[in-house]
């Protein structure tokens, strides 16, 4: 009976060894035949002897038994959720809280990423694993020990040097090979789809059947470590585990809070690649005496926050693919889609890019996909589902005239991927032309959005963005307005004073504005300040064009091209009154704002935000759109948010309306 005993050991141990080979280290040293032998023998034996059976043998992957209800008990230690930032303000703000707390504590953090799954604590006695708890309300938990046991990346026996006490806690997940899997099996048996990844997780962990459990196939990843008398950090707590059978976090980094936001910013799109959803980064201050002094409040530790990205990911079904046209005449695809819910939107459209990018991602009508929207960022199909890509669905097909009006496509550069519509009159063109000109980044006319452009270009009164201005030189400009659809008189004048207003807008909107190819808001302004007139834009070579900072042969060949094609406009403009701001002389020594990087934000009493920068660059500062470690001056008004904060917590100065206008007045 002893060399029985001692051979069912001698199995548990070799299976439980070569488990952590296949699940954890991806590197097998048997091969599936012999490990399947193994295992076989030491089922037999538990089978025969259910005396001797282990609890954490390797064979309760499979499950055990159905119970009743999950038991419920306190965790030894609270396990709190941990408080939000959204922004690197929030995040030096936080750093600012605990640092009043412990001022001679250097601010250094260890960071890694944040699963988005379920939070499971589990509890190991010499060696053993006894007890797994969900986190419940963080007082008190679930106990899923027998749910937990089938995870293969959960090792069930510590190895020799493990402390006799340990908690362990981190997130069980799915990865999306494996949901898109069940939601196929789901789609089968006719049940309701998993809606995403983490509440499948969730799910799973709650069934009492831990067979079930078994079959979904589950990951843990830890992300804390628990023992007495423990006093090493969180990267060397992080690697014993590694060591001791737990899989590694893919991604981590220690550093000050600037590493970290390196860190957070290389993530954003690198995590994306990973075969499992994560939603944030999540910071700690690492040493453990430190951590117990800075404590908790009620709900949170004050050592510990989590950076949450603002990029949502869904999947949907794509449903057909449409082109739209551009102002240069660019077809773009766009993805028609099953409407689904995207940080707080629903979403029913995602672009595409261009036909190559619809090649690279093997995309058919009738697939699923990925979408993924942030902030204000258009939706964009980032990838097929797995195993979509097996499916026999249509090709989307390629447009060989433009769908809007008929006319040929084809590339203007051989060398470029876009196709693009070469009627020179196509009313798609013209439209998104009309928008660029009056948009936000160029003459910001107030008024002129979608409903108004199609209107305009729909009367066939205008062949070029800049006529609008004829509505200025009679009245007859006005009665037409004010009798477009949605429009009235009051609303026919709010958009011919915004015009009025525009016509001595800066030089460098006015460029913007034109839409010449390959010229956007910062060439525009190079351009500008190296040619102060649209005159002397117009009459420069290309070898003096590209003279500019920043402007290399494509460019100066863009803009020489646009010239050439409209060699009236200087005069034509000059004939509707259009006065162009031409912008100060670039040396600006000796002006009392010489030296200085200048941010303007939030609402100020009377100035809009251009005419705000336009005073302090003619003051000579240098003018940039957010905050930084460059940045030596803000200028506030009401509403001025994580930059107003940001500032404050790098000592900025901050300024209001008032200040500059004494100071340029």
């Amino acid at each position: 009976m002893t060399d029985l005993r001692g051979r069912l050991k001698e199995l548990a141990d070799a299976v439980r060894e070569h488990r952590r080979r296949y699940y954890v280290l991806d590197a097998p040293v048997i091969s599936d035949a012999e490990y399947d032998a193994l295992e076989r023998e030491l089922k037999a034996l538990e089978e025969a002897h259910p005396e001797w059976a282990d609890p954490n043998s390797p064979t309760r992957r499979v499950g055990a038994p159905p119970v009743d209800a999950f038991e419920k008990r306190r965790h030894a230690v609270p396990m709190l959720s941990l408080d939000n930032a959204y922004s690197e303000a929030e995040l030096r703000e936080w750093e600012a809280r605990w640092r009043r707390i412990a001022p001679e504590v250097a601010p250094r953090y260890a960071a890694e990423l944040k699963v988005d799954g379920l939070s499971l604590s589990l509890r190991y006695e010499h060696g053993e694993l006894v007890e797994a708890l969900t986190r419940g309300d963080g007082e008190t938990g679930e106990v899923v020990t027998e749910n937990a046991r089938t995870i293969a990346d959960i090792p069930l026996r510590l190895p020799s040097g493990a402390p006799e006490n340990l908690t362990v806690r981190g997130e069980v997940f799915l990865s999306r090979r494996r949901w898109e899997a069940l939601n196929r099996q789901r789609d089968e048996r006719g049940e309701v789809r998993f809606a995403n990844p983490r509440n499948a997780a969730s799910g799973t962990m709650k069934l009492l059947d831990s067979r079930e459990v078994a079959a979904r196939g589950l990951s843990f990843l830890p992300w804390q470590a628990l023992a007495p008398q423990e006093e090493e950090g969180h990267a060397e707590a992080m690697g014993r585990l590694a060591g001791w059978g737990f899989a590694r976090m893919p991604a981590h980094a220690e550093g000050d809070l600037e590493a970290m936001l390196a860190f957070i910013g290389v993530q954003a799109e690198a995590r994306l690649k990973l075969p499992f959803d994560t939603d944030g980064v999540v910071l700690k201050v690492p040493d453990v005496a430190v951590q117990r002094r800075l404590g908790a409040t009620d709900r949170v530790p004050r050592w510990a926050v989590a950076f949450k990205y603002p990029a949502v990911q869904a999947t949907t079904t794509v449903r057909g693919v449409i082109w739209q046209v551009g102002r240069t005449g660019k077809l773009t695809p766009v993805a028609e889609l099953d409407a689904v819910e995207v940080a707080g939107s629903t979403v029913r459209r995602a672009t595409l890019h261009n036909a190559d990018e619809m090649a690279r991602l093997g995309l058919k009508v009738g697939h699923r996909v990925f979408i993924e929207k942030g902030g204000e960022v258009i939706p964009k199909v980032v990838a097929l589902v797995p195993g979509e890509e097996l499916r026999d669905l249509p090709l989307p097909p390629i447009p060989t005239a433009c769908p809007v009006c008929g006319g040929d496509v084809g590339k203007t550069d051989e060398a470029e991927v876009a196709i693009r519509c070469l009627n020179p009159e196509c009313p798609a063109k013209l439209v998104a032309r009309f928008l660029h000109f009056g948009g936000r980044s160029a003459l910001d006319v107030e008024g002129m959005g979608d409903a108004l452009v199609e209107q305009l270009v729909a009367s066939a009164r205008f062949d070029q963005p800049w006529e609008v201005f004829t509505l200025l030189q009679n009245r007859e400009g006005f009665a037409f307005l004010a009798g477009l659809e949605r429009m009235a008189e009051k609303s026919a004048q709010n958009v011919l004073d915004a015009l009025d207003a525009a016509r001595t807008k800066p030089l460098a909107r006015w460029i913007h504005a034109l839409g010449i190819p390959m010229v956007g808001a910062r060439t525009a302004e190079l351009l500008a300040e190296a040619q102060p007139s649209l005159e002397a834009l117009w009459a420069a070579e290309e070898l003096r064009l590209q003279a500019v900072e920043e402007v290399g042969p494509k460019v100066a060949a863009a803009v020489r091209a646009f010239a050439a094609l409209h060699p009236e406009l200087p005069a034509r403009l000059a004939a509707l009154d259009i006065r162009p701001t031409p912008p100060e002389p670039r040396d600006r020594g000796g002006l009392p704002l010489s030296g200085e990087v200048a941010v303007v934000t939030g609402t100020l009493p009377s100035l809009s935000r251009e005419d705000a920068e336009a005073r302090l660059k003619r003051l000579g500062a240098k003018v940039t759109g957010s905050v930084s470690a460059k940045t030596t001056l803000l200028v506030a008004g009401e509403k001025a948010g994580s930059k107003l904060a940001k500032a404050e917590a790098l000592g900025l100065p901050v300024r209001d309306e008032a200040w500059l206008r004494a100071l340029g007045d």
